[in-house]
């Protein structure tokens, strides 16, 4: 007897919720019931047409919040931008829970293993819910949780675990993120929330926690920081931000976990605006962007994973994978335990159904 599909909710159409629309309406194990818009000139759409597929699904996009919850979906799938509002997402995503709906979300990035992060209170409130919340996507998501931990299963002996994202950002459309948080196009030196003491470890800290609670290591208190800022040889266009010489183009920076102070547990981001900038810092062995994991011990491992759209663009296969690892987590987060689902308690996700017959 088949089962029921899972009835799902899709919560923001912007450059992941568009793409989870896609997902959803792929899977042969979720249905698509309900929308959430934010924006007036969406509602009473069509979310197929909101997803760029040309067709109708029969799902009109909604305004209405009450409305829209009342549907009563197995699952929400959370694609809001959480960024510049995060603990404002956070009360969100513990009111859907406490209401008894599953979510999967792509933020607040630091709900990906809050421990240490966030106040006990705050955890425990989402701990305490009857459904079920996890958070993840690409970046902090799958490639630096499930794919280095699943590396270490290879190990001898593990001396220090580096997780690193490299990526040319000239093409990733989102101007907050762009300009306001990591200051592209702007002074080399402004004041940019992202680079005060202590910003990284709550916006990336997950990352580090999480790898090191899987290896069991008891990480030194604070995390380190590291950030390198460096300006723009050339005036630069991107799809969210002019460049121009001088300005901020590139940045590489590090958040380390150590243990008697010797690292252990390294995140690393190397962001540029274009290909060639800063060509001594480490670069895609195929262009464009890539995640690369480095477990340095016996034997020594190393592991590139690259993606691109069907058009070549990376930074759109970028929201398709983090809409994905959303999408099909769906049914394994729905059937987990209630409370916070970190990628520690998830067994396999894979695809599927998704093969095309």
């Amino acid at each position: 007897m088949t089962e029921k599909p899972l009835r799902v909710v899709v919560w923001s159409t912007g450059t992941v919720g568009r793409h989870a629309i896609a997902g959803i309406d792929r899977h042969p194990a979720l249905e698509l019931v309900g929308v959430w818009v934010s924006s007036a000139e969406k509602d009473g759409q069509d979310a197929g047409r909101l997803a760029g597929l040309d067709r109708d699904l029969g799902v009109l996009a909604s305004t209405d919040r009450e409305g829209v919850l009342a549907l009563r979906p197995d699952c929400i799938v959370h694609c809001a931008m959480t960024d510049d509002r995060t603990f404002e997402a956070i009360e969100d995503l513990s009111e859907f829970v406490e209401a008894g709906i599953n979510v999967v979300s792509s933020g607040p990035v630091l709900l990906q293993f809050p421990f240490g992060i966030l106040p006990p209170e705050m955890i425990e409130r989402i701990e305490r819910a009857p459904a079920s919340l996890h958070v993840n996507g690409i970046d902090p998501g799958w490639a630096n949780d499930v794919l280095p931990l699943q590396l270490t299963s290879l190990s001898q002996r593990i001396d220090e675990v580096r997780v690193l994202e490299i990526a040319d950002y000239s093409t990733y459309y989102q101007p907050v993120v762009m300009r306001d948080i990591f200051g592209f196009g702007d002074a080399v030196d402004a004041d940019k929330l992202l680079w005060q003491p202590g910003v990284l470890s709550m916006a990336w800290g997950a990352v580090v926690r999480q790898i090191a609670e899987g290896l069991d290591l008891l990480l030194d208190e604070p995390l380190v920081e590291k950030v390198d800022r460096r300006p723009a040889e050339r005036d630069v266009s991107t799809a969210s931000v002019d460049v121009k010489e001088g300005t901020m183009g590139a940045v590489r920076f590090e958040l380390i976990g150590t243990v008697d102070g010797v690292p252990r547990v390294v995140l690393e981001h190397i962001t540029r605006t274009a290909e060639d900038q800063v060509p001594e810092w480490p670069t895609p062995a195929e262009g464009g962007g890539c995640y690369r994991v480095v477990v340095t011990g016996e034997p020594h491992l190393k592991i590139e994973f690259s993606h691109h759209g069907e058009h070549g663009d990376h930074n759109v296969s970028g929201m398709i994978v983090t809409a994905q690892r959303l999408v099909n987590s769906v049914p394994a987060v729905v059937a987990a335990k209630p409370g916070l689902v970190t990628a520690l308690d998830l067994p396999l996700v894979t695809g599927r159904g998704l093969v095309v017959s």
